[in-house]
């Protein structure tokens, strides 16, 4: 369920930590760990709020979505995959999609295309459909990266969700003609 004001007063109640607070302990403790599960852990919550319009210019302030792109160039899987999840959940709002491309992040998301975990692709696939735009069809649309898309929409015997967002993704943005 989407947040608003009066139902983020309700659920964090008079004594309850802020929410732009809260994140900003996240933020921190992602930052001062150097434990990987933590970092897995806290990566995947700031996904979870990525979710949630209330919560995007508490992101953008405190420049989660960098943090998001910083995790999908990580070894580590499970960064990648919750990175990539909360670019996912948020970059259906212009204001964040404006960010994730200045910061150079579809060049990342196509690389998530190729990645063995299946929940990564389906968040890259589910990016990619709401970057594109005229701004930057040119990049995303590249002959090599809708290959990849082609092969996916092909692929309903292997992933269902891979062929159905791969089929939405070419209906919006390609057409051969």
């Amino acid at each position: 369920m989407f947040t608003n004001d009066q139902r983020q007063e309700e659920r964090t109640g008079r004594y309850g930590t802020p929410r732009l607070q809260y994140l900003q302990e996240l933020v921190s403790q992602f930052q001062n760990s150097t434990n990987e599960e933590t970092k897995e852990k806290v990566v995947a919550n700031l996904a979870n709020f990525a979710y949630d319009p209330y919560n995007y210019t508490f992101l953008r302030q405190l420049n989660v979505l960098e943090l998001f792109l910083d995790c999908i160039t990580e070894p580590n899987e499970k960064l990648v995959e919750f990175g990539i999840g909360g670019i996912c959940n948020s970059c259906a709002d212009p204001s964040n999609a404006a960010i994730i491309t200045q910061c150079g992040g579809i060049p990342l998301i196509i690389q998530c295309l190729s990645s063995p975990v299946r929940s990564t692709v389906n968040y890259a696939l589910g990016s990619l459909y709401f970057l594109c735009n005229a701004s930057n069809k040119e990049e995303i649309l590249k002959p090599e990266v809708v290959d990849v898309i082609k092969r996916y929409a092909a692929a309903e015997a292997v992933s269902v969700s891979f062929s159905n967002l791969a089929e939405a993704f070419l209906d919006e943005h390609f057409s051969e003609s």
